[in-house]
Formats: C-alpha cells, sequence, structure tokens
C-alpha cells in the first residue's frame, strides 16, 4: 500500500460521491461501513509507522503546476498521526450516534460528513502549502452546511458567522503562503510550495514577524484565540451535535497544528518574539472564558466555553518551544478532541430525550440514568486533569514545559484550571445529583446499545491513555526534539536560539547520567 496517504484522503471522497445513489434507508449503515474502513486504515498507517524515525514517512509527490512548484506533496510524523487517527475514529463515532428517526435528510447528512472527513485528514497529510490550504478551505463547506441544514433556529446566523471569521483570516494566511514561495523564488531561483523547501529559507527577523501575522491570522480565528472566539459558542450552540462533536474534536485542532508546522519552523525568531503576546492572549483565553463557562446555565455552552479554555492552555504548550511544553500540547490535542467530542456526544443523548440543554431542567439524573451518569463522570474527570485519565498526562505536560517560561503565567493558568474543575463539579451536580426536579425525568432511558457503541470506546482511551500514554507519547516526542532542532538550526538571534534550546543542556546531562 504504498499510496495509503492518498487512500485516506480520497477514499471518503470517493464513497460520498457514490453515497448520492444510496437508499436513503441504509444510509447511515453505508456511513458507518464506509467511516470503519477509513479508521482500520488509519490504524494499519500506525501499525506500519516507524516510531524510531522522527522524519516524514509514507511521502508521495507528484508534480501538479511545475513552473510554479505546486505538487501533490503528502507526509505524515508523529505530530500528525495520532490527530488523523483521531478525526476517523472522532467521525466513525459520530455516525454511529446518529439516531435516523430524528434526523431528516440523513444520507445528504452522511455525504457531508464523508467529505468533511476528506479535507480533515487532507489537512493534517499535506506538505504543499497550495495543496494545504485547499483542503483547509473545503473543510469549510460540509461544516457549513451541517450548521444551516440542521442546526437550531439560528442556525443560519450561527453558520456564516463561522464561515465568514474562518474565512476572512484564511485570506490573510493565503498571502503569507504566496509571499513565502515568492521569496524562496528570489533565494533559490525556482518556485516552490512545498513546505520540507521552505524549512530551508533562510530569513530576516524583519520579513519573518510580518509573516508570522499573516499566518497567525489564520491558524489564531480557527483556534480560536481571543478576541476571535466569539463565532464558537454560537456555533456550538446552534449546530447538531455532530457538527459539535467534529467542531470540537477535530477542527480546532487545524489552528494549533498549523501553528505547529507552519509557524514554529518557518519562523522561529518572531516565534520567539511573539511568545509574550501570545501568553498574554492564550492566559486571557483561559481564564476569561472558564469564568464566562462558569456563568452559563445551558450545558452545551459550558461545554463550548470550556472547550476554548482547554485551547488557550494548548497554546501555552506550543510556544513553551520546549520538548515537554510541545509535546504535551500536541499530545492535549488528542486528549482534547477525545474528551470534548464525549462531552458534545453527551449533552447531545440528553437533549434527545428531552428537548433542552438547560442545567435548571435537570436534576437527580444519576437515579434514572446511572449508566449515562458514570460515562458522564469519567469524561468530565479527564476533562478537569484528573490523574490517571487522559486529560492529565498533556495538562501536565504543558504546564511542565511552560514553566520553565514563565513561572507566574503557569501559575495562573494552573489556578484556572482549578476554576474549571469548579464548573464542571458544578454541572455534575446540578445535573445529577440531589432530588429528581422535573417529573418528567423520571421515566427517562438509560443510554442504549448504539449509544454505548459509541461511547465506551472514548471511556476506554481516557483510561488507556491516562495510565500508559508512551505508545502515542513516544513518536511524538520524537518528531518534537527534530522540529526543536531544526528551529535551532534556523534562528538568527541568541536569544531565539537560547530559548529554544534551553531545556538541552539538561537533557544531554541526564542522558550521560543515564548511560
Amino acid at each position: 500500500m504504498d499510496h495509503i496517504l492518498s487512500i485516506l484522503i480520497f477514499f471518503p471522497l470517493l464513497a460520498g460521491i457514490l453515497g448520492f445513489v444510496v437508499d436513503k434507508g441504509s444510509a447511515k449503515a453505508y456511513g458507518i461501513s464506509v467511516a470503519t474502513v477509513e479508521f482500520l486504515l488509519a490504524m494499519w498507517l500506525w501499525m506500519s509507522f516507524d516510531n524510531a524515525n522522527a522524519g516524514m514517512q509514507f511521502t508521495e509527490f507528484a508534480p501538479i503546476i511545475s513552473q510554479f512548484g505546486i505538487s501533490y506533496n503528502l507526509g505524515v510524523d508523529g505530530i500528525s498521526l495520532f490527530i488523523v487517527i483521531m478525526a476517523t475514529l472522532i467521525t466513525l463515532l459520530g455516525i454511529i450516534l446518529l439516531d435516523e428517526s430524528k434526523i431528516a435528510n440523513m444520507k445528504n447528512m452522511i455525504v457531508s460528513l464523508l467529505f468533511l472527513e476528506m479535507t480533515m485528514v487532507g489537512v493534517f497529510l499535506s506538505l504543499d502549502a497550495i495543496i494545504f490550504y485547499m483542503f483547509w478551505e473545503l473543510s469549510l463547506v460540509p461544516m457549513l452546511y451541517l450548521i444551516g441544514a440542521w442546526g437550531g433556529p439560528t442556525r443560519v446566523y450561527a453558520a456564516i458567522k463561522f464561515f465568514l471569521y474562518t474565512f476572512a483570516g484564511s485570506l490573510v494566511m493565503l498571502v503569507g503562503l504566496l509571499a513565502m514561495a515568492y521569496l524562496y523564488h528570489l533565494e533559490a531561483g525556482v518556485w516552490t510550495f512545498n513546505l520540507l523547501d521552505w524549512y530551508q529559507l533562510d530569513l530576516s527577523t524583519d520579513l519573518q514577524f510580518w509573516l508570522f501575522l499573516s499566518l497567525f491570522a489564520g491558524f489564531a480565528i480557527k483556534v480560536p484565540m481571543f478576541p476571535f472566539h466569539t463565532w464558537l459558542p454560537h456555533a456550538h450552540g446552534q449546530a447538531p451535535t455532530i457538527g459539535s462533536v467534529i467542531l470540537a474534536a477535530v477542527l480546532l485542532k487545524m489552528g494549533t497544528y498549523g501553528f505547529v508546522r507552519f509557524s514554529l519552523p518557518l519562523f522561529p525568531d518572531a516565534s520567539v518574539s511573539m511568545i509574550p503576546f501570545i501568553m498574554t492572549l492564550s492566559l486571557i483565553m483561559v481564564v476569561y472564558t472558564a469564568m464566562v463557562a462558569f456563568a452559563q446555565k445551558d450545558m452545551k455552552q459550558v461545554i463550548a466555553y470550556s472547550s476554548v479554555s482547554h485551547m488557550g492552555v494548548i497554546m501555552l504548550g506550543v510556544f513553551a518551544m520546549n520538548a515537554e511544553g510541545l509535546g504535551g500540547s500536541i499530545f492535549l490535542m488528542l486528549s482534547h478532541g477525545i474528551v470534548s467530542g464525549a462531552l458534545f456526544m453527551l449533552v447531545g443523548v440528553i437533549y434527545e430525550r428531552t428537548g433542552t440543554k438547560m442545567m435548571s431542567e435537570f436534576g437527580g439524573l444519576a437515579q434514572v440514568m446511572p449508566i449515562y451518569a458514570t460515562v458522564f463522570g469519567v469524561m468530565l474527570m479527564a476533562s478537569v486533569g484528573l490523574p490517571l485519565t487522559i486529560g492529565f498526562v498533556g495538562e501536565f505536560l504543558v504546564l511542565l514545559g511552560f514553566y520553565q517560561v514563565s513561572p507566574i503565567g503557569t501559575i495562573i493558568a494552573g489556578l484556572t484550571i482549578i476554576i474549571g474543575a469548579v464548573y464542571m463539579l458544578t454541572l455534575f451536580k446540578r445535573t445529577f445529583f440531589g432530588p429528581i426536579t422535573n417529573e418528567k425525568n423520571r421515566n427517562l432511558k438509560d443510554l442504549d446499545r448504539r449509544e454505548l457503541t459509541a461511547l465506551l470506546p472514548l471511556v476506554a482511551i481516557v483510561i488507556w491513555l491516562g495510565i500508559y500514554p508512551k505508545p502515542v507519547l513516544g513518536p511524538i516526542d520524537n518528531s518534537v526534539q527534530k522540529l526543536l532542532v531544526e528551529m535551532e538550526y534556523k534562528a538568527r538571534t541568541q536569544e531565539a536560539k537560547d530559548m529554544i534550546i534551553s531545556m538541552k543542556p539538561e537533557k544531554e546531562e541526564s542522558d550521560k547520567e543515564a548511560k
């Protein structure tokens, strides 16, 4: 399977096109079958992945427009491997969770989800900037349709706001990508959009700064960073459950992935100089959205604002510029995707039964839905970073890495995580404990087989990677170390070199002692 990456990208596209001729009654079964094959292909990729190789693997290259250096260029490393696996898993479980009796035009939804899966996988596997940008922009279309066609009462407004915010940022990002190709042409005499070639480009600190800002516009809105975050809670509030699941679990990670894959290695000096600015915005994200989440009365809005707060923690890890912080942030991308996706699924489950997401309408649910309460409790504990859950590993590494940059900032972020525990536990208390305040809830059914099939794998992953994260952290760490070495080599200023290699002497000393 020499073209496994191409198969991973275009199999959902081909299946989505064929899905138009599938019978309406078989649409969900067809979607599950396609998503299962896609997930198994991603798992095969992991099984065939060389964990000791920190570089790009399974690479594919074919020229498209040679005179401008545009090529079909794919590759995967430890940074992108597990995000691809997560994207295929979340898509599969999200389709399994769909209730055919409550969704109109199921076939159209399945086709939209398969197209969306194609774009997501394409973003994380592309090594050509134009191909990356095409998948990045194409991902807006199926998500726009999911929100606009199956969302809440103000779904059109939410869909348009989501599209305008992200599309505007993407246009500014495109200017930066075109400028990078032009600068490479000035230096090397040839055009190329190959990201690996761009890594070799030596840019002045001034150019790095302006190019960093151009890409920052696209990535920051997608994360979304403060103050560009206002589109996300409304999009979550109006999106159908499957839309919120994929939006929180995968689409937001495109922004943080873009910083890791593009901004850090291309502009190391600018990245280091922007640390105070990024740190300030990220801490505002963590603190402000945590406080807003605490004030919410809608369960889905609590999780939506909590999601923004956790993305702020990921950004702190990305710009820690050391192996602990950067590796922890990538692992936290995975854990946040798993946990936030599961929490949005769980809110969708109760919404399907009651038609409301307001905490005031519940109380005592643990008495009538004990399995549901247990699964919700596990995911909630992972969200607040309880040790031996997947959420603890990433948050601990991020805070450990960021402490080397700013002890005070780390303390602020750590205290805000405690605030996060307060509002999530408050949600759990109001919803599941105490007397049953609404008589209509006495006859609610607990999780059925379909819902358990979608949720139990996520519970298993939360516990497994919380106890033994090495199978995932190992490949991530290898690629992160390679990235930091490339950044150190490329950095022009001594300040940037010192920041990027701040942990290297200690690591070498510990390695000598270990030997």
